[in-house]
Parts: structure tokens; sequence; C-alpha cells
């Protein structure tokens, strides 16, 4: 590095043009190297200019007035026309001009220097960090729906409270993507995305621990916040790494971390969820069972690519975007040097010695860092920070933007309304035809006469109707899916009773005691007690019954996520081949097609193989889907419109959630049809989208 341009880089002064590849002036913050025999050679000719001259001979009398000098004004005009003008004379306009194309002549330049780093040990380093980032997002997608049959019977769980904890992780991953994505513009990749997996690390790890649902709720959602800011920044990250010829591939690899994460996910929930037995409990209020174990594990992934972050680069595309070109620099030269030893070539020099900088518009306020109480220089760069985030999110908005922006948010929300609805909707549907079966099996009795029995044994999927239950007593016994219809119970006991889906329906209850139990006061319905009494109920829910196919629920997720391992490989091989744009609308048609098939799925097996298809078939389009999102954008805007794309494809989740939901048991028509008319409307307006395979990263 040359120390005289590094002083001068740093100086403030008039910014002149770079062309054609050689010097007209030089401006330091234009961001070249400046050799020092230039430098001298523009001393000599001041020197030229001022020679003979006496400052002392002639004193304007305006110069202490304030009044400027008329050779200063003829001098600045001439200036003006010869050379361009200075920053401060000149208009936004003129400079963001000024700036595009400094933008332009930096991504030829930064494409070809990405071509001498070549690709290799580097990139392949921090395609695992990033991908364990992203499979951290996956984990989170599938997490609440594993732990979610245990975690209502620990927290006693209505179901409208399910349903929240069910859309709550959705709505801090929406609200995530797109703060971190906007910071990261601003503050740096690496820096944003450390902080991100932080905040999920910590909540995620805490969440396992706490014991109230409005605790758990509030946890998870903090937590999908955090892990809300992985997917726009890491792939804005990653492909700024990347050049041309193998961007669109590697990004599509990255993509199977996704995959991989819901695996992971779904091994661990087999493997741990069922063992009811791994965990311990503190006195009678504190329980920490085996879904309490599977969050943590879950949490794994997070702190590992935390871990690892630690030790990569901030990437160096971002740092030249905001003028820090010595540092970006070095890092480039660090991942030459890396990808060279590698191949055994270490004697190969880095020959790039000056990389274009972009003109520098937007500043921090710095005068609140000498003045002012800490509070309020925080609050200076905070609302500073927030403007500059802002002004991204509109820019995306612009005429140059606006369709392109436009076209790929419907088709974000269709694409996410439809996949996420339907892979919430297989496993309810699997549910419900696994009741029906249950159901059907159901026993009823009618006008029963009990009188002076013990029952100590286990009520399971009964039915009781107008009996009469006389000096009964109901031991140390487990109800599952019992319900007591039109009943009378008189001088009964009730002693260390647990219960699932059992209630009493408008039964007259009659000098009966319930002692150590779970019926809960919403478990009676319509009843009528006289000088009846609760004693010592149980605190806290328990879990007392293991569904026989629960195992199904996350065989089915696993099977779904591993389908998409055919879909994920062909997508990396054929994206640059094919073209984004085919990838998408191809994808989407084909994924819309297959939901036609789903009205024959009328049995379990057909349900899991029809998800498996689906879910092969569209994850193409979400690959391409990502790859365009950070093609279509420049650096200051990559990851702030990834993550406002990304927030209202978490939107489309929880109105997919919400809606495919509701119809289960009821019918297959609405969700088939919605599913199906998304995908169409998304994959043939991705065809007006302009293609971007063969351009270099703005």
């Amino acid at each position: 590095m040359d120390d005289g341009y590094t002083n001068k880089f740093n100086q403030v002064s008039d910014d002149y043009r770079y062309q054609d590849g050689s010097y007209e002036g030089y401006a330091p913050n234009d961001g070249y190297y400046q050799g020092r025999e230039e430098t001298g050679q523009e001393e000599d000719a001041q020197s030229d200019a001022t020679e003979g001259h006496d400052e002392d001979d002639e004193v304007y009398e305006g110069e202490y007035q304030g009044i400027p000098h008329p050779d200063d004004i003829k001098a600045k005009q001439k200036k003006k026309k010869s050379a361009g003008v200075a920053d401060e004379f000149k208009d936004h306009a003129d400079l963001m001009a000024e700036k595009m194309e400094d933008e332009e002549q930096l991504a030829h330049q930064y494409e070809s220097i990405i071509e001498e780093c070549s690709h290799g040990r580097f990139q392949w380093i921090l395609f695992v960090v990033l991908g364990l980032a992203l499979m951290a997002d996956g984990v989170e997608v599938f997490v609440v729906g594993f732990v979610l049959p245990s975690a209502e019977k620990d927290m006693c769980l209505s179901s409208s409270n399910k349903g929240m904890l069910g859309l709550i992780v959705y709505l801090g991953m929406m609200v995530g993507a797109i703060l971190w994505g906007g910071l990261a513009d601003k503050l740096g990749r690496k820096t944003c995305l450390t902080l991100a997996l932080s905040v999920n690390a910590a909540f995620a790890f805490l969440s396992s621990f706490v014991q109230g649902y409005g605790f758990f709720l509030f946890c998870r959602l903090i937590s999908g916040f955090g892990i809300g800011g992985s997917l726009p920044i890491v792939f804005a990250y990653f492909s700024e790494f990347l050049s041309r010829e193998k961007r669109g591939e590697h990004l599509s690899w990255l993509c199977m971390f996704w995959m991989i994460g819901g695996l992971y996910a779904s091994i661990m929930a087999w493997s741990i969820i069922p063992h009811y037995g791994w965990g311990f409990s503190m006195g009678t209020n504190y329980h920490f069972h085996s879904w309490r174990v599977f969050v943590v594990i879950c949490s794994l992934p997070c702190i590992a690519s935390l871990v690892a972050l630690k030790f990569m680069p901030e990437s160096p595309r971002f740092l030249l975007e905001i003028g820090k070109h010595d540092e970006a620099w070095m890092i480039l030269k660090q991942v030459h040097d890396t990808n060279m030893r590698a191949k055994g070539e270490p004697e190969r020099v880095f020959t790039v010695a000056n990389i274009k900088t972009p003109k520098q518009i937007d500043e921090f306020i710095e005068i609140q860092s000498s003045t002012g109480t800490w509070y309020q220089r925080s609050l200076v760069r905070a609302t500073t920070i927030f403007k500059q985030v802002l002004d991204n999110v509109l820019y995306c908005l612009t005429a140059q933007y606006r369709m392109n922006t436009l076209f790929l948010a419907i088709i974000w929300f269709t694409m996410a309304l439809s996949y996420y609805g339907l892979i919430v909707w297989f496993p309810d549907m699997i549910r419900y035809y696994q009741e029906e079966a249950y159901k059907s099996r159901e026993k009823i009795f009618e006008k029963e006469d009990v009188r002076d029995i013990t029952f100590n044994f286990t009520l399971e999927n009964q039915v009781h109707k107008n009996g009469t239950y006389f000096n009964d007593k109901f031991m140390k016994m487990k109800f599952r899916d019992v319900t007591f219809e039109n009943s009378v119970f008189e001088e009964c006991y009730f002693d260390d009773v647990t219960s699932s889906e059992t209630f009493f329906k408008n039964c007259l209850i009659i000098k009966t005691t319930f002692y150590d139990t779970d019926l809960y006061e919403h478990k009676f319905k319509d009843c009528t007690f006289e000088n009846s009494t609760f004693l010592k109920q149980k605190k806290g829910c328990h879990l007392d019954f293991e569904r026989d196919n629960d195992f199904l629920v996350y065989l089915v997720s696993f099977l779904g996520s591993l389908s998409v391992l055919p879909g994920n490989i062909v997508s990396a091989l054929l994206m640059d081949k094919v073209g984004r744009i085919k990838m998408i609308g191809g994808s989407m048609l084909i994924s819309a097609v297959c939901c036609f098939f789903l009205f024959f799925g009328n049995s379990e097996s057909a349900m899991i193989g029809w998800q498996c298809l689906f879910c092969g078939t569209s994850i193409a389009a979400w690959n391409a889907l990502d790859v365009i999102t950070v093609e279509l954008y420049p650096t200051d805007k990559r990851a702030t419109a990834f993550g406002i794309l990304n927030g209202l494809c978490k939107i489309g989740a929880i109105l997919g959630n919400s809606i495919f939901a509701s119809f289960v048991g009821i019918t297959k028509v609405v969700p088939i049809l919605l599913a199906s008319s998304a995908l169409v409307a998304g994959g043939l307006l991705a065809l007006r989208l302009p293609e971007t395979r063969d351009q270099v990263l703005m």
C-alpha cells in the first residue's frame, strides 16, 4: 500500500472523473491509487503557477468581510467548465449520476477481480458457514409444529393458543427479514448476520426452559425475529463472493441447507420427543420434558454458524460500496491467496492494485460524537440509520425498480401462500384421516347403572350416555377421548386422575369429590353441581398419552424435506443453462398441475406421495427466486429488497396456514384450487421478469 495514497485517500477534496481507464485529475475519495510521481507533478505545477508571486503584494479588501474575491469566483467557474465542480456545488441529481457511473465501472472491475480470485477453498468454507445459518432458518419453521402436540399438554393450550403459537414464528420472521435486511445494507453483512443469529440462539435456547405459555410465545417471537434476517443476508453475502458463471449454481447448492434443516428437525423430533422420560422435574411446578430437549438441540445449527462466522470476513463488495477500499483489498487478497494455496499455486500474486470506489453521498452525522450525552449520540445515529434504511426501501419502488419489485412481490407471495399453506395442510389432513379411523373404533355405552365399583384402569375412545354412577371410585386413572353425556354422578370419588380430550356434557354431579385431578372447569360443559368439591387440583398439564401414530407426522415432514433433494440438484445444474425465468415459471406451473392430483388423495399414503411430488417440483422455483432477487438489485439495496420480499413471503405463509387449516375436514376443493391458481398466476407473471444470468452483480 502506498503511504502517499493512504494519506490523500482520507482528505476532503474535489472529485474528478475517471474515464477510459486513465486519470483526469485525481480525487482521493474516488477510490484509485495515485503514485508518488503524479503527486510530485501536481506540486510542481502548483509551484510554477505561483512562482514570482508575493502574497503580501496585494491584499483584497473584502477578505475579512466574508466577500469572495472576484478572481476566486472566476477560478471556480473555470474549474467547473474544465474539470467538473466540487461536490458541495453539485445538485443531488448530478451526484447520483456520477455515483451510478462509478457503480457500473466497479461492477465490471469487481467481476474481473472475483474471477482472478477464482472459486475454491474460501468459497466452500463460507458456503458451509452460511449454510448452517440457512439450516437454522429451516429448523425454525418446523420446531413449533413438532412440539405443539406435547407443549399443548404441558401448557394447557387451547385451540386458539395453539394457532397463535404456530403463527407467531412467521410474524417474527417477517419483521426480522425487513429490519435485518435493511440494516445489512448499512452496517454490513457479517455484522448484521452475527447479531441476528445471536438473537435467535439466545431466545430459542431460553424458550426451552420457560414454563408459562406467555413467556414461551414471547421467546419464539423474538427467536423468529432473529432468524428472519438470515435468509436475505446469507444470499446477499454469499453472492458477493461468486463470479457470474458460478453464481446461479452455487446459490442453488446453498439452498440445500434449508432442506437439511428440515431433515435435521424431523430426525431429532422422531428421536427425542417420543421419549417422554428424557427430562426432569423440580417439584410439581417445573417440568423439563423431552420436547424441551428437542428445542435445545434445534438451536445447535444456529450456534455453530454463529461461532464459525467469527472467522469469516466482511463482504468486500459491501466495503467498497461504503468507501473502505483498503479493507476490501485486503479481504480480496485473502480470498485469492487462500484459493491459490489450496490449488497448489502459492506463488501466484494478486495483481489488483486499484479498485474503483463509488462516490459517497450519504454520510453519518458525526457532530454528536464529541458533544451531547451518550443517549443523544445513540439517538442521532439510530435515527440516521433508520432514515437511510427507509430511503433504501423507497428506492426499491422508484421507476427503475418499481415493476420488478411489484412482480417479485406477487411471485414471492403466491409461492408462499401455496407452499406453506400446503405443507401445513398435508399433515393436518393426515391427522384428520387418522382421527377418522380412530373414531370409527369408538365404543358407545348407554344407560349404564354402575354402583359401588372402584375403577383403576384406563378408559379410551369411549362415549357413555344417560348413565348413572353411584358411590363409585375412580382411582389413579387415565381418561383419553372419553365423553360422559347426560349422566348422573352421586357420591362418587375421583383421586389422582389425568385426562386427555375428556369431557362431561350436561351431567348432574351430586356430593362428589375431586381430589388431585386435572378435571378443570372447561372440561365440564353445561353441568350442574350439588354439594361437590374440588381439592388439590393438579397444577399445569400432564402428558398422559402418546398417539400411536405420532411418528407418522415426523415421517411425513422427513419425506417432504427429503423429496426436494432431486429438485435441488436439477435446479443447481440447470440454473445457468436454462435461466432463472424459465426455471421459476416452469417449476410453478408444474407444481400447479401436481396440485390437481390432490383430488385423488383420499388416504394417508396418497397424501404423503402427493406431498413429496409437490415439494420436489416446487423447490426449483424457490431456488431461482432467491437467485434472481439477489441479481436484480444493486449492492447497497440488495439485502433491503430481499428482506422486503421475504417479509411479504411470510405474510403469504401466515395467510396460507390460516386459510388452508380452516378447511381441514370440510372440503379439499378450496385449498387445492387456491394453491393451483396462485401458482399459475405467479408462474405466468415470472415470465415478465428480466433474465439476469448474463449480467454482472451491480
